[in-house]
């Protein structure tokens, strides 16, 4: 078990409900006492302009991206960010949070190329990025990014930010481990962080993230919801496989089958009890606070609240869910 856990909350589960709601969230877990917030992007909000705001609103939180797709943003450019906000927040943690995402979000609603070597795609994305961090004069030819005499324009801060990878499977927990100052782990049971944890030290000792998805609220109301996002990651490659070595494997490929079969409700169908219950937390704050621990015993450094917005008070379930999360 770790000694002394570093609670944070993402507001990644509610970012479709607005800036607003996002910012609540971040006040929230400042006041509980939570030591960052992190955010995603996808299709809803822009990581940076959100926490951006966040630094102004709850000044004691670190801030987190969780995670950017890469190919949204070239190494360049997430350094400039990250610096930005570092400036924002000097005397606090910043975490850039990368991953090589999904061909569903690059390639179909960003229109880049999700590429097909992902591997040493991030690997050459977090060298350069360091590169840039570092305020020195930069030129670097690789596979995919070619920078000529780019230099960073912004002060150095006394912290430089951290770079996160989010990493599902054996290859990608281990590069992490090897180049990047944490790894983020997420959709997955408790009972699959040893797992993780150990490709993750294979590559090296990178601190161990992990979005813990939770709700405070009825389980039996919301099953059907937690049934339809994991569907929604499931049929991506990659989440299939890493719930397949969480231990649902008869579940994923009939679920996969069915898809196949263009059997969407079926497929739906197809996501068991265990699996639900395994991956999306639900029940009273005790239910929750227990699961929460769980992973911290498993081995996760930065347990990481990612409150399941499922009730008929969106709000309270949130706040509940935060309450709830953090040992007594």
């Amino acid at each position: 078990m770790n000694e002394s856990p570093s609670y944070a909350v993402s507001a990644a589960g509610v970012q479709t409900l607005g800036a607003g709601f996002q910012l609540d969230v971040a006040r929230a877990a400042e006041s509980a006492g939570y030591s960052s917030f992190w955010v995603a992007e996808a299709n809803a909000s822009e990581a940076f302009s959100i926490l951006g705001a966040a630094s102004q609103v709850a000044p004691t939180l670190g801030l987190g991206t969780g995670v950017l797709a890469l190919q949204l943003r070239t190494p360049p450019l997430a350094a400039m960010a990250a610096a930005t906000l570092q400036q924002l927040a000097p005397d606090r943690y910043v975490f850039l949070g990368i991953g090589i995402s999904s061909p569903a979000v690059a390639a179909q609603w960003h229109g880049t190329t999700y590429g097909n070597r992902p591997l040493a795609q991030v690997r050459e994305y977090v060298a350069l990025v360091r590169e840039c961090l570092t305020g020195e004069s930069v030129s670097f030819s690789g596979d995919f990014y070619t920078v000529k005499r780019f230099r960073l324009g912004l002060r150095a801060s006394e912290r430089t930010p951290k770079i996160v990878i989010g990493a599902l499977n054996p290859g990608m927990l281990k590069l992490a481990g090897e180049i990047a100052d944490g790894v983020l782990l997420n959709y997955l049971p408790a009972a699959h962080v040893a797992e993780s944890v150990a490709h993750v030290r294979a590559g090296g000792s990178a601190r161990i993230h992990a979005f813990i998805h939770c709700g405070v609220t009825d389980r039996d109301r919301y099953a059907e919801a937690a049934r339809k996002d994991l569907f929604s990651y499931a049929v991506v490659d990659a989440y299939a496989d890493n719930f397949r070595r969480a231990g649902y494997a008869d579940s994923v490929d009939e679920m996969r089958a069915r898809w196949d079969a263009r059997d969407r409700d079926g497929a739906v169908a197809a996501i068991s009890d265990a699996w639900v219950d395994g991956v999306q937390i639900m029940g009273d704050a005790a239910h929750v606070r227990d699961q929460v621990q769980a992973y911290v015993d498993g081995g996760v450094d930065v347990p990481t609240v990612f409150p399941l917005p499922w009730g008929n008070d969106r709000r309270a379930v949130v706040e509940a869910t935060i309450d709830a999360a953090l040992p007594r």
